[in-house]
């Protein structure tokens, strides 16, 4: 619980995570050092508040239990072990002792209050105008969110369009040349000669994107911004290639070793790399070679280097079915994406606030340890702004806690349930992945509360499939 005035540090009385990637469970978090809000804002929708009285005599009970324990306890020079005086008990601890009165006394009463009125908390009481004095009446009022009441009717009229998932010969064809690419050797063409379609030119170059604004100065025409020349040494490109450029292929095409070209580039306003596209680069080339590219022959012996296969047949077949699977997959996650945005926008109701917060938090721990991963430093990580970096998350998190909320509510309109088998093959993978003992992973996940976060976010993944296959045509 928290008080508005003075913070009492009691434990939530509920604590529910939405957090939609359940494997940073097997994790530890990173020690970023972002700052929790002191008290959280409550969804005025969902905010409940209940008044809790204890009687003087009971405050006085409980003060006077606690300090004897810590009479029993106390360890001060010059006072044998239980002999510390009561007054000097008072005085020196009082803030451990009113800490464990407000534990005994708060905690209990306002189990019992919500437990009369029926109210299901969801985020971490809010303790107003608390006044604790002992021999004096305790009073307060607890602020609190509960979850709102989501109705999902209809939610099997939503219609979802199963997309095409099967593999073309095209699509095939290049997952094979990628394989084929990564173990070709490179050799030089020693005969004098034009480039052709099929080689390969390796090439030096330097590009000058041409700016749009220019000024006229007295030394004449000058370019108004400073963009970065685009330079590339030994670089490898395929004449002919269909992932050459137009303009590549015509200017290379007869070019010789060592003759240098100048030709401009207009890349398309949908290039993939987002600071050429649209742009117009004004290339420097230099042909410092001609190349081949020589591939295993594709027999029993080059399969078995690439797995445990028998034939370059069953290597194919295993490499169009693995293809056939993600390419499934990948389409079906967008699918499954495209049905739970249109249920977030049929069903509408208000979020809890503590549930969206331990969401962002989610994802603020997310993208910490990717940055970690890609090398950031803890000490420049601390330099971020989080609250920055928390606006931002937000509405991508109130999204994901309805998400869950719907499923939540879905599951139970369908009666999914998940097997502990299910939970066992999930907890196995997660042991392998981190590397921890299968029962040391079970026994902490168990502690902290992480095993029941994972079965809910698998219920929830299951009820998504179970409506995918329900939903779609």
């Amino acid at each position: 619980m928290t008080e508005t005035n003075e913070t009492a540090e009691l434990q939530p009385e509920v604590t529910t995570t939405h957090d939609h990637e359940h494997h940073d469970h097997a994790h530890d978090h990173h020690d970023h050092e972002h700052t929790h809000q002191h008290a959280p804002a409550l969804n005025p929708e969902l905010t409940r508040e209940i008044d809790v009285e204890v009687g003087a005599d009971e405050v006085s009970k409980s003060f006077k239990s606690v300090v004897k324990k810590y009479q029993k306890l106390a360890r001060i020079p010059g006072f044998r072990a239980g002999k510390v005086p009561e007054t000097l008990v008072r005085s020196k601890f009082a803030k451990e002792i009113r800490q464990e009165v407000l534990e005994s006394l708060v905690s209990e009463r306002f189990r019992k209050a919500i437990d009369e009125q029926q109210l299901r908390p969801v985020s971490e009481p809010q303790l107003l105008d608390l006044q604790l004095f002992d021999g004096q009446p305790l009073k307060f009022k607890a602020a609190f969110e509960v979850a709102p009441e989501i109705d999902v009717a209809g939610y099997d009229n939503v219609s979802v369009t199963k997309p095409e998932a099967a593999l073309t010969d095209e699509e095939y064809s290049a997952e094979l040349a990628r394989v084929l690419d990564g173990h070709a050797t490179v050799e030089p063409v020693e005969e004098d000669r034009p480039l052709v379609d099929g080689d390969w030119a390796e090439i030096q170059f330097r590009g000058e994107v041409k700016d749009l604004a220019q000024t006229v100065t007295a030394d004449g025409v000058q370019s108004v911004s400073n963009t970065e020349p685009i330079t590339g040494e030994n670089v490898l490109i395929e004449i002919g290639g269909k992932n050459t450029l137009a303009a590549f292929n015509e200017a290379l095409r007869g070019a010789k070793p060592a003759q240098e070209l100048k030709f401009e580039v207009e890349y398309p306003a949908d290039f993939g790399e987002r600071r050429l596209a649209g742009q117009t680069v004004s290339y420097d080339v230099t042909v410092k070679g001609i190349k081949y590219k020589s591939f295993p022959e594709r027999d029993a012996e080059f399969a078995k280097q690439l797995g445990n296969y028998e034939s370059w047949e069953e290597f194919e077949n295993k490499l169009r079915e693995h293809a056939s699977d993600r390419k499934k997959s990948a389409l079906e996650s967008a699918a499954k994406d495209k049905m739970l945005g249109e249920f977030i926008e049929k069903f509408q109701f208000p979020v809890p606030e503590a549930f969206v917060q331990q969401q962002i938090e989610a994802r603020l721990d997310r993208g910490l340890r990717a940055l970690a991963q890609q090398g950031m430093k803890v000490e420049d990580m601390r330099k971020l702004d989080f609250q920055q970096l928390r606006a931002s998350q937000r509405d991508l998190a109130v999204n994901e806690v309805k998400v869950s909320m719907i499923l939540d509510r879905i599951a139970e309109v369908e009666g999914v349930t998940l097997s502990e088998e299910d939970l066992e093959r999930e907890l196995l993978l997660l042991s392998i992945q981190s590397r921890e003992p299968l029962e040391t992973l079970r026994d902490r996940l168990s502690n902290d509360g992480g095993l029941d976060r994972i079965r809910e976010q698998m219920r929830r993944e299951k009820t998504g499939s179970v409506l995918y296959e329900k939903l779609a045509s």
